[in-house]
């Protein structure tokens, strides 16, 4: 359960956010770079898997200062929804971690209990997910590997796999399944997240057959969340409107 401490906590997180990637780049630059960004993910998904996302700084600043916080305030309301966080992992496994926020949502919301540990194959987003986790007062560490080298988690640990599972390759994604699936059914839990939008993941049915098969269970979520000063200020600057927050999650819980 989060705390006083805890929103402020996340209150200063995002403050800092906000100067450490306006700090060599403008307004107008970061929300040109996510202007860029949204036309990747819409348009354009094929060549995220290749790093486009991440090739300028200010698809970076754009990536790290809105989408990064959008994603936190999804997974925390998701982890709220399942009731995840009780009782807490004692390590979160972040699989193709980004900028580290949803492994850190998850986290806080377990009231910092859980070691939260990053898998990532950009280098500048390894060096993101360590800020974000330390300037959250969070344990744990994030590091430059594939997804498919990352530790199983172990009974009374979770691996998390949110917005990455659309980058892998179709071998890779295939191959991940039945380690997920063993993990929760030796006493591990398993979350993953990824947007509603039907085009964007052929894959999901196939995952989500296999989970709710296993016992686990397969959700849609909408949330109107109230949004951060700064991430409501890009949203009107670049033409988007994410007022209201969705998305569609797999679980399989603590046995």
């Amino acid at each position: 359960m989060r705390t006083a401490a805890d929103e402020g906590r996340i209150a200063g997180w995002l403050a800092d956010l906000e100067r450490r990637q306006l700090r060599e780049l403008t307004f107008a630059e970061v929300r040109r770079g996510l202007q860029a960004l949204s036309s990747l993910y819409v348009e354009r998904r094929g060549r995220i898997g290749a790093g486009a996302a991440f090739d300028g700084r200010g698809k970076r600043a754009a990536f790290a200062l809105y989408y990064g916080p959008l994603h936190f305030l999804v997974v925390r309301e998701i982890v709220r929804g399942l009731e995840a966080a009780r009782p807490a992992p004692s390590r979160i496994i972040d699989l193709g971690c980004g900028t580290g926020v949803a492994g850190a949502a998850w986290a806080v919301e377990a009231a910092g209990r859980p070691r939260v540990d990053g898998v990532e194959q950009s280098g500048w987003a390894v060096a993101e997910a360590r800020w974000t986790l330390a300037r959250l007062g969070l344990k744990g560490d994030a590091r430059r590997d594939s997804i498919a080298r990352a530790p199983v988690p172990k009974r009374g640990e979770a691996a998390l796999a949110a917005y990455a599972l659309n980058e892998l390759s179709e071998p890779e994604r295939s191959a991940l399944l039945p380690v997920l699936l063993g993990a929760a059914k030796a006493g591990a839990r398993a979350l993953v997240v990824e947007p509603i939008a039907r085009g964007t993941a052929p894959w999901w049915e196939g995952w989500r057959a296999a989970f709710v098969a296993a016992g686990g269970r397969a959700d849609e979520w909408r949330f109107r969340p109230a949004l951060p000063e700064a991430i409501a200020r890009l949203d009107r600057a670049a033409g988007l409107d994410h007022r209201e927050l969705t998305a569609r999650s797999l679980y399989f819980g603590a046995a």
